[in-house]
């Protein structure tokens, strides 16, 4: 199905083609009018009421045959424009060569109106162009009135055909940016349902698999990786990951970035939804994770498992990097700024501070974690 054949464009169309029914209705009684005042002009003056009889009946059938989507096909929109093409055609024999005004008048717009609604501003183009060569090249003589009414007919045509394709489009854009926000509401309930049961279970028995051993801790891997597969689903989904839509400009996704982080020994959690910073507090604060993360790698091992989670609320954000390695020996920091080894020192507390934010260290035999605490408000580039 193309797009304009879509239930909302011919719905645009069938709205324009209502309104182009009460203008064939003015136009007309316009046009019967001036053949009942001009009959004398005509010769034989019941060419006049013939004239007269061919308007009057073609109007009431395409007032008919436009009402329904179905019945608008291209025979129905080129007779259409013949019968008005035709009518112009015969003045010279029932008026004569000589004659000022043409039969049908400014009855011809429908025709033209109707072309430029079907056929957007192409066939507006091509109708005003074929009306307006007919009438001038009857013509004996061609005044400024003339030229004028000519003109119109030819511009008119594909500006409504061009205004006519813009509603449409408008209307084809709100449809798909309703199914996109009723898609996103739903697939946020889902994440919110699945983030706050099921993902929460698997963490639980990764965990508990972990401390436990053997069998059960063959289970607890393969629970932590469903839980990364079905992590990395729901950020698929999000509004504003993997779409068109993302955070506004200068702002950035903290959950998204902090979610490139993970890999088959990290396992990053977080929210449901986007969590927006300015870009430049994110940078650091991902910049200060992967620092927690390298030295995990780098002193419990390449594959040693490592745990980051994101909270975020209105006034903050809390990130914890956990592991289970066998701790940090007391006095080993102090030593390794001395040494100039400055990792924690610049990469993570450095960082973390200069956001205003605060970094708390916790080690022990059953592992390290970091706390690193940053402000959403009052942070900016």
């Amino acid at each position: 199905m193309s797009a304009w054949t879509s239930p909302a464009a011919i719905e645009v169309e069938s709205r324009l083609f209502r309104a182009l029914a009460v203008l064939r209705v003015v136009v007309l009684v316009n046009a019967i009018g001036l053949t009942i005042y001009r009959a004398a002009n005509f010769d034989p003056p019941v060419a006049a009421l013939v004239c007269a009889l061919v308007m009057i009946g073609w109007t009431a059938f395409v007032l008919w045959a436009y009402a329904a989507p179905s019945r608008r096909t291209a025979v129905l929109v080129g007779a259409d424009l013949a019968i008005a093409l035709g009518l112009l055609l015969v003045t010279p024999l029932v008026k004569g060569p000589g004659f000022h005004a043409s039969v049908p008048g400014f009855w011809v717009s429908g025709a033209l109106l109707a072309c430029a609604i079907h056929y957007r501003w192409i066939g507006g183009l091509l109708a005003g162009v074929a009306l307006a060569a007919v009438d001038l090249g009857l013509r004996q003589e061609i005044d400024q009135s003339i030229y004028g009414n000519a003109f119109l007919l030819v511009i008119g045509g594909p500006v409504v055909g061009y205004m006519c394709e813009s509603v449409q489009r408008m209307a084809l854009e709100r449809d798909e940016a309703q199914r996109a926000a009723a898609r996103a509401e739903e697939r946020a309930r889902l994440a919110r349902a699945v983030h706050d049961g099921v993902l929460q279970v698997l963490a639980l028995v990764q965990r508990r698999g972990g401390e436990l051993g053997g069998d059960a801790a063959e289970l607890g891997r393969l629970a932590g990786e469903q839980e990364r597969e079905l992590r990395s689903l729901i950020r698929g989904e999000q509004p504003g990951r993997g779409s068109s839509r993302g955070p506004a400009h200068g702002m950035a996704d903290l959950a998204a970035d902090l979610a490139a982080l993970e890999t088959g020994s990290v396992t990053v959690s977080g929210p449901a939804a986007t969590v927006e910073m300015p870009a430049h507090p994110a940078e650091e604060i991902v910049a200060a994770t992967r620092a927690a993360l390298d030295n995990v790698r780098r002193h419990v091992g390449e594959d040693a498992r490592a745990w980051v989670l994101l909270q975020a609320f209105p006034d903050r954000v809390e990130i914890s990097v956990r592991d289970e390695g066998p701790g940090i020996p007391d006095g080993r920091i102090a030593e390794a700024e001395r040494d100039g080894r400055l990792g924690i020192a610049g990469s993570i507390r450095g960082r973390i501070e200069d956001l205003g934010g605060k970094a708390e260290l916790i080690t022990g035999a059953t592992g390290t974690e970091w706390e690193l605490t940053v402000p959403r408000t009052g942070v900016d580039g």
